[in-house]
């Protein structure tokens, strides 16, 4: 592993390129990040206390950022067509103080996998400055025309923001409020044409925070307004794929109860947990490419019995821990050499 690492990280010196190894083996053998639970998990008869303060010390001073992280990512997961992303947030307390995350995913073949991630310095939404420096970090790593689209809720609305992406060249899919302003009218105005249980209206090229875009306006089984707008496909295809931001709902979820168990984190200082999301980024891509590599049963709904990341993840942690002859194979998925074949996607 410690080869993949120095492939991808290659100016990392050797002791920080073999803790990054150990810590991303602690993180699946354990599937928790507590400290403790960490290093309970690397090897070697070292004292419990002397491997703690070895943890500590890579989320104090290791060298692995966000970014680096990211063109790893982008490497190991290759897309012949322009990419989808989903912007998201999601928060935590750790006794009075808030952890809060906004979150960028890309999707590869039908999962959503961390790209980028910014702490907030307080609680509640982000602002319109702080979405603009993730999405232009994001076009450091590639260029808008690989951005097929942006998917987001209700919490990423607003002119600025909106001419924000535009003047990227970053389409958007995004649900809107009840107020919003479509043309002269608000939204609200036209959902009172739509009834409880009826198909809803599309509406084409009309004006959303002064830009031209379709949009369609129903309600939810539960009799809830849905209201989303797109300046990227037709708009007969905008709720289907709007569907996808669920995504990253997903991964939320496997990063916290169903996984890793994010939330069990004592950190709280950015740098600590901005390293925390990087390591859980690297041990979370390599749980989709292995899972990828597996046969899943279907259920008789036809889905899958599990999702690629359990399975991959499943299979990852009884490698290690059976020093399987297939773990060499597991590993050399990590390599920049070894890619899978580019994702396509159609709509």
């Amino acid at each position: 592993m410690t080869r993949c690492f120095t492939a991808h990280f290659p100016e990392f010196r050797k002791n920080q390129v073999e803790l990054l190894s150990l810590m991303v083996l602690a993180l699946l053998r354990g599937k928790d990040v507590r400290h403790a639970e960490l290093a309970a998990r690397f090897p070697g008869s070292a004292h419990t206390a002397s491997v703690i303060r070895r943890v500590e010390r890579f989320f104090d001073r290791h060298p692995l950022r966000p970014a680096d992280v990211a063109r790893v990512v982008l490497t190991l997961l290759p897309a012949a067509q322009p990419r989808e992303f989903i912007l998201d947030r999601t928060n935590w307390k750790y006794g009075q103080t808030d952890v809060n995350v906004l979150l960028l995913a890309v999707i590869w073949r039908d999962v959503a996998i961390p790209l980028l991630y910014e702490l907030l310095p307080h609680g509640g939404s982000s602002d319109t400055e702080i979405r603009h420096t993730l999405m232009d970090d994001a076009l450091c790593l590639l260029s808008a025309a690989d951005i097929r689209v942006l998917y987001a809720d209700r919490e990423f609305v607003g002119y600025d923001w909106v001419q924000g992406l535009a003047r990227r060249g970053i389409p958007i899919c995004v649900r809107l409020r009840r107020d919003t302003l479509l043309d002269d009218w608000t939204a609200q105005d036209w959902l009172s044409r739509v009834q409880t249980g009826q198909a809803g209206l599309q509406v084409e090229d009309t004006v959303v925070y002064g830009q031209p875009m379709n949009v369609v306006l129903t309600y939810t089984q539960d009799g809830e307004a849905l209201i989303i707008a797109s300046n990227a496909g037709a708009v007969t295809t905008i709720q289907s794929r709007y569907r996808r931001r669920f995504l990253i709902e997903c991964l939320f979820r496997a990063l916290k109860s169903k996984g890793f168990h994010l939330e069990g984190t004592h950190m709280t200082l950015h740098d600590h947990v901005e390293r925390l999301l990087c390591l859980l980024t690297l041990t979370y891509t390599w749980s989709v490419l292995v899972g990828f590599t597996l046969e899943c049963p279907k259920k008789a709904h036809g889905r899958r019995a599990w999702s690629v990341v359990k399975m991959g993840l499943r299979e990852l942690v009884r490698a290690f821990s059976r020093e399987s002859a297939c773990l060499c194979n597991l590993i050399t998925l990590l390599m920049p050499s070894h890619t899978p074949p580019p994702e396509t996607v159609g709509y």
